[in-house]
């Protein structure tokens, strides 16, 4: 499995809202200037959180951008699914794919499906509290 840049940009974005949930709605320039990252690039990936309703976003004067829930009720799963799509380590698990013609006598597909379940299980295991919790990101781990 290998995070894009959308789905690593969409976690430091979310993490950085968590860090600073308290300041109200933050503008599109700070985020970009905090986590140099160019404007355009993240109104992108902005505009899809928004549209799924991990963020709420506001135009104009005293616009910006904000967590809809609490950062204890976001999964690091949850966000990269909605980035990146999938989180299968092969394509003939991927929830868009029929699945290969040879499933039923494939002598890996247990294993695929178990390494699928274990990452799954532990993204999805570790939310946006922790990771703004802690200094580095995963020391609280």
């Amino acid at each position: 499995m290998l995070v894009s840049t959308k789905g690593r940009y969409a976690l430091r974005v979310m993490v950085d809202l968590t860090e600073h949930q308290d300041e109200g709605r933050i503008p599109l320039k700070e985020i970009a200037e905090r986590q140099g990252v160019s404007e355009k690039y993240l109104e992108n990936i902005l505009s899809t959180l928004v549209r799924n309703e991990l963020l709420s976003g506001m135009r104009g004067k005293g616009g910006g951008y904000r967590l809809t829930r609490p950062a204890s009720d976001y999964s690091v799963g949850e966000i990269l699914r909605l980035t990146e799509g999938s989180l299968s380590p092969v394509a003939c698990l991927d929830g868009d794919q029929i699945g290969c013609e040879r499933v039923n006598s494939c002598p890996t597909i247990r294993m695929w499906k178990s390494l699928g379940t274990m990452i799954n299980d532990y993204l999805d295991g570790i939310t946006l509290a922790q990771l703004a919790e802690s200094p580095r990101g995963m020391e609280c781990l």
